[in-house]
């Protein structure tokens, strides 16, 4: 597991049914290309998050797959529609098996 990833996730508390809200997700991770190498010219190993989904109520929204081109810190800014109140799940796949996981609930308003 890498050290100090954190998920942040910013959707909005309220919506209308039917509206397209929004989704802001930022995952602190340092997505090591397994390229670069350490001080002592020891090759870093990849380390890279390699796929995030974000699903409402048990429905897929957006299912995303990362290469190791992508920058650190991955950030992701996306619409979906919001039918009835419930919960979006966050789900970012770590190369190293780890899995990183964010829910955030919505109501109607």
């Amino acid at each position: 597991m890498a050290t100090g990833v954190k998920p942040r996730v910013k959707v909005p508390k309220t919506a209308s049914a039917g509206e397209a809200i929004t989704i802001k997700t930022l995952i602190s991770h340092p997505m090591e290309s397994g390229q670069r190498k350490d001080s002592n010219g020891n090759i870093i190993p990849r380390s890279i998050i390699n796929r995030f989904t974000c699903d409402f109520n048990g429905q897929n929204v957006i299912d995303v797959t990362l290469e190791p081109a992508i920058s650190t810190n991955p950030y992701f800014e996306f619409e979906a529609l919001v039918p009835e109140a419930g919960e979006f799940k966050f789900t970012w796949y770590d190369d190293d098996g780890s899995v990183y996981e964010e829910a955030k609930p919505i109501a109607i308003g």
